[in-house]
C-alpha cells in the first residue's frame, strides 16, 4: 500500500504536468516552447552541433598551421574538420538565433542549401539563413509554426515611411519600408487574404503623416470605408484617368521644387519645405486595363502611360505606388509588363495558376514559385513576399476586419492633408445631427461633373 501511495503521489503531478504541456503545445505553442521546447532544442544543438555540421557538408579542412599545431602540440595524428564558429546564441519566445562565423571555403549559400537538413537534425519547425555581414550568417530557427496564429512582435522598426504589415515565418516582422522599396505589386486569388493585407497596410499608413490616394474601380467597395483618411478617391475608370493626370501634375510640381533647391529627392529638403509623401493605392488594377470601345482604349493607354511615369520617376518626388490585383501580366494589354518592371516589391498570395505566380515572383526569385503554389486554401493571409534583390520569405498578415480598418482611418482623419492637384477627387462624408453615415460619398470629378 505504501508503494502504491508513493506512486500515486509522484505520478499524479507528473501526469498533470504532461497533460498541461500537451495542452500548451496545441493551444499555447509560445508557452510550450518557452517551458519545454527551448531547453530541449538548446541541449540538442549543443550536443550535436559539430557532428551535424560535418554530415551536412558544412565543415572545411583545417589550415596547414592549425594542422601543424594539432600534430606537434596536441600530439594527435590528424586535425578534425572545422565547422563554422558559433559567435552568438540566444533563445527567443519563438525559436533560436545563432550567429555563425564562416570559415574560409564556405559561403552563405552553402548554409542556405543545408537549411532543411539542419531543421530535421535539430528538431525545429524551420531554419532560415540570413547573411548579416561578410563572413557571418544568422540561423533564425522557429520552434513551432508561427504563421498558424499570427502574433506580431512587440518591438517593431519605426521610421518616416515604415509600416509593419505581416509576420515572417522566422518570427520577425515583415515591414513595408517605402524608402527602400518605393513601389510594390500584390497578387492573389479571391479569398486568399489579399484584402486583409491591404487593410493592415492602410491601417499602418493611416497613423503616419502621409497622404493616401485610392483608386478602386469597383465603385469603391473596398476603399469607401477609408474615405476619412483619403486625400483623393476614384471609383470609376473615368475618374481614375483624371486622378492620375493630377498625380503626374503634382509630381512635376515637386520636381520643380527639387530643381529649385538643387536636391535629388524630397527627403533632402528642409522640413518646412518638404511636401507630404503620397501613397497611391490601386485596387484590382486589371479594371484599368479592360476596354470595350476605341474610346476606352485611348483612355486605357493614357492611364497606363501615367502609371508607368509615376513608377519610373515618382520616388524622388515622394509618391509611391501600391498596385493590387488577382492577375497581372502581358495578357492585360500594352504597358502591363513595363509597369510591372517598375514595381520592386512583390507579395503573392494563393493563386489559381502557375502563370500568375510566375508573373509575381518568377522574374525575381524563381525558387519561390513552388512555395506560392503550395499555399493551402484554408490559410488566408499566407503569402510569399520578396523584392528584386532576390530575397523572399513566407509571411502571414494578422486578421483585421474592414470595420476595424475604417475605425482607424476615422480616428486619424485629422492627419489627412489637402493636395491641391487632386482636390477635385477628395471624398466627403455627409455630416448629420446624429451618427455620421457609414458610407461616405465621393465628390464628382471634373470629367463626370
Amino acid at each position: 500500500m505504501t508503494d502504491m501511495a508513493t506512486l500515486w503521489e509522484v505520478g499524479l503531478p507528473l501526469a498533470g504536468t504532461a497533460g498541461g504541456l500537451g495542452y500548451a503545445k496545441v493551444r499555447a505553442p509560445r508557452v510550450f516552447w518557452s517551458l519545454a521546447g527551448l531547453p530541449v532544442a538548446t541541449t540538442r544543438f549543443a550536443l550535436t552541433y559539430r557532428s551535424t555540421m560535418d554530415v551536412c557538408g558544412l565543415t572545411v579542412q583545417p589550415s596547414r598551421f592549425r594542422a601543424f599545431l594539432v600534430r606537434s602540440v596536441a600530439r594527435r595524428p590528424d586535425a578534425q574538420p572545422v565547422p563554422p564558429k558559433v559567435r552568438r546564441f540566444r533563445g527567443t519566445s519563438t525559436g533560436l538565433r545563432v550567429t555563425l562565423r564562416l570559415p574560409a571555403g564556405l559561403e552563405p549559400a552553402d548554409v542556405m542549401a543545408a537549411s532543411e537538413r539542419l531543421r530535421h537534425a535539430w528538431g525545429v519547425h524551420s531554419v532560415n539563413v540570413v547573411e548579416t555581414k561578410p563572413g557571418f550568417v544568422e540561423l533564425r530557427m522557429t520552434g513551432y509554426d508561427v504563421l498558424r496564429k499570427v502574433r506580431m512582435p512587440r518591438h517593431l522598426l519605426s521610421g518616416p515611411m515604415t509600416v509593419p504589415v505581416a509576420l515572417r515565418e522566422d518570427g520577425t516582422a515583415f515591414v513595408r519600408d517605402y524608402l527602400k522599396v518605393p513601389h510594390a505589386l500584390t497578387l492573389g486569388a479571391n479569398q486568399s487574404g489579399k484584402s486583409m493585407y491591404q487593410r493592415n497596410l492602410i491601417a499602418g499608413l493611416a497613423r503616419l503623416p502621409v497622404a493616401l490616394v485610392g483608386i478602386d474601380c469597383k465603385r469603391g467597395v473596398e476603399h469607401r470605408g477609408y474615405a476619412p483618411r483619403l486625400s483623393a478617391l476614384a471609383i470609376t475608370p473615368e475618374e481614375a484617368d483624371g486622378l492620375l493626370d493630377g498625380l503626374v501634375g503634382e509630381m512635376e510640381e515637386r520636381f520643380d521644387l527639387l530643381s529649385e533647391h538643387g536636391v535629388a529627392d524630397i527627403w533632402a529638403l528642409p522640413d518646412h519645405l518638404r511636401p507630404v509623401p503620397v501613397v497611391v493605392l490601386v485596387d484590382e488594377v486589371a479594371e484599368l486595363f479592360l476596354v470595350a470601345t476605341r474610346k476606352d482604349e485611348e483612355r486605357r493607354d493614357r492611364m497606363v502611360t501615367q502609371l508607368i511615369r509615376l513608377g519610373q520617376m515618382a520616388r524622388a518626388a515622394g509618391i509611391f505606388l501600391e498596385i493590387c490585383g488577382q492577375r497581372f501580366g502581358s495578357d492585360l494589354g500594352k504597358g502591363a509588363t513595363a509597369l510591372r518592371a517598375q514595381l520592386t516589391g512583390r507579395t503573392v498570395h494563393r493563386v489559381n495558376d502557375k502563370q500568375t505566380a510566375e508573373m509575381g515572383v518568377g522574374d525575381i526569385a524563381p525558387d519561390a514559385v513552388v512555395t506560392v503554389l503550395t499555399i493551402p486554401p484554408d490559410r488566408p493571409g499566407v503569402a510569399v513576399a520578396g523584392d528584386t534583390s532576390g530575397g523572399w520569405s513566407r509571411i502571414r498578415t494578422p486578421a483585421l476586419t474592414a470595420a476595424e480598418t475604417a475605425a482607424i482611418c476615422a480616428e486619424h482623419a485629422h492627419l489627412t492633408p489637402d493636395l491641391a492637384a487632386v482636390a477635385a477627387w477628395r471624398p466627403v462624408t455627409p455630416v448629420s445631427v446624429g451618427e455620421p453615415e457609414s458610407v461616405p460619398l465621393v465628390k464628382p470629378s471634373p470629367a463626370t461633373a
